[in-house]
């Protein structure tokens, strides 16, 4: 029998029901994301060079990257406004080539004031790309891939984190700071290269996309009905809304100021199970990385249910965070929770992002493609400065404490969230409701 796929309108189409995806397109993402987080933590790998070589204290250093994150969280939005009439992959291409630009203006910048600047355009740069990559990676998959779709472009991020941050510290002690921005800033016009030929224009669909006007205008209209026909059908009873959207923004928010407010922390919190360790807390923190590459790939896996997933990796995530409490100076304990918690909080990120687009559906793409990385940034700000607030007043041993239970509130929020929805895969139908529907 041949495999059919039903429409908006009831009616069937001989596509098939399963969709392969774009592999090369959402590589290329990938790729810019791995540029852009390495981009915003170059400053933490490069920082003694940096400060001496800028002639500043090293808590001026870091100071850039609070600068970027809340650089980001303002003007993501705004930036999204104006761009929103604009192509995504357009506008991916031009931010990767403004945060070249920004790069090369850092490696070149003579005093900290430029470099300041340099780094506020490039934060600025970076936020719309996040916020266009997540809408346009939506736009290029079939919901049912969408989870798999965001996990392999977060691929791009872990591997920023896992292999971008150590790569230019080893560059700035071999070379010298400035050619690890020189290199961001060639890294950034390849990646905006390869997302031109690659990356094939993706047809907005929904309210968005209107405004097109004569046969440039009739011709998208026909795009966007053939790719309408093509896509899978949203479940009569699945919630979708600006509310729950919000409310799950928010809740992920919260998970991410417990989260982060204790990673800021790690190297001292695990420093005693890291001793007797071979590489100490370098090694460490690699097997975290790692593990949260797991993460994020155990977490495309989940596309069906992607409300229960996340509830699930925040719950294992606050467990992690409570047991960092007893781990002391025993390095198996720490070792293992070190990998549990990068696994749980590796599959965050994606799970989270995924279920946004899902939620935000194609008519609010735009907006939770910008609202990602504002609540992103403002949790690791958050997080980080009531977590330095806490180590500042009693210490770094109530940390694991606050972070779970932070994490908790959030549990009980997600859940309450996901149990209120008639549907809480947020998935594709299968096939046998497909055939119920038709």
């Amino acid at each position: 029998m041949e495999n059919t796929t039903t429409t908006s309108t009831g009616t069937r189409t001989g596509r098939p029901a399963t969709s392969a995806l774009p592999w090369p397109a959402l590589i290329v993402l990938g790729a810019a994301t791995f540029v852009m987080v390495t981009a915003e933590m170059l400053p933490t790998a490069v920082l003694p060079q940096m400060s001496a070589g800028l002639g500043v204290s090293e808590a001026q250093t870091g100071l850039l990257v609070s600068i970027w994150a809340g650089v980001v969280v303002v003007g993501s939005l705004p930036l999204v406004r104006l761009t929103r009439r604009f192509d995504r992959r357009s506008v991916v291409i031009w931010s990767l080539v403004g945060l070249a630009v920004a790069a090369a203006s850092t490696a070149l910048a003579p005093t900290y004031e430029l470099v300041v600047a340099g780094r506020i355009v490039g934060a600025l740069a970076v936020g719309l790309l996040w916020a266009t990559t997540n809408a346009l990676t939506a736009d290029l998959v079939d919901e049912r891939d969408l989870a798999r779709g965001v996990a392999i472009v977060l691929g791009g991020a872990t591997l920023g984190m896992v292999i971008g941050t150590p790569l230019a510290s080893v560059v700035a002690q071999g070379i010298g700071w400035r050619a690890t921005f020189a290199g961001l800033a060639v890294a950034a016009l390849v990646g905006s290269i390869l997302v031109r030929w690659v990356v094939r224009p993706a047809a907005r669909v929904g309210s968005s996309a209107t405004g097109a006007t004569g046969a440039s205008g009739a011709s998208g209209a026909n795009e966007q009905a053939t790719d309408a026909a093509t896509r899978p059908v949203p479940h009569p009873g699945r919630a979708r809304g600006i509310r729950p959207m919000l409310a799950v923004i928010g809740l992920v928010g919260l998970l991410l100021v417990g989260h982060y407010g204790v990673y800021t922390f790690i190297t001292r919190i695990v420093a005693d199970a890291a001793a007797p360790v071979p590489g100490g807390i370098g090694t460490l923190l690699l097997v975290f990385g790692l593990a949260s590459a797991a993460g994020v790939v155990l977490a495309g896996r989940f596309g069906a249910r992607t409300a229960w997933a996340l509830v699930v990796s925040a719950v294992v995530t606050g467990l992690a965070l409570a047991a960092l409490a007893v781990v002391g100076g025993d390095p198996v304990l720490g070792a293992v929770v070190i990998v549990v918690w990068g696994i749980a909080s590796g599959a965050l990120p994606p799970l989270a992002q995924t279920l946004i687009l899902q939620l935000a559906g194609t008519e609010r793409r735009s907006l939770a493609g910008a609202l990602i990385p504002v609540v992103f940034n403002l949790g690791i700000a958050v997080g980080a400065g009531v977590a330095s607030g806490i180590v500042g007043a009693a210490g770094i041993a109530p940390l694991p404490a606050f972070g779970a239970t932070v994490v908790a509130a959030s549990v009980v929020g997600l859940f309450l969230v996901a149990r209120s929805f008639r549907d809480t895969s947020f998935g594709p139908l299968s096939p046998e409701a497909e055939q119920a529907q038709g």
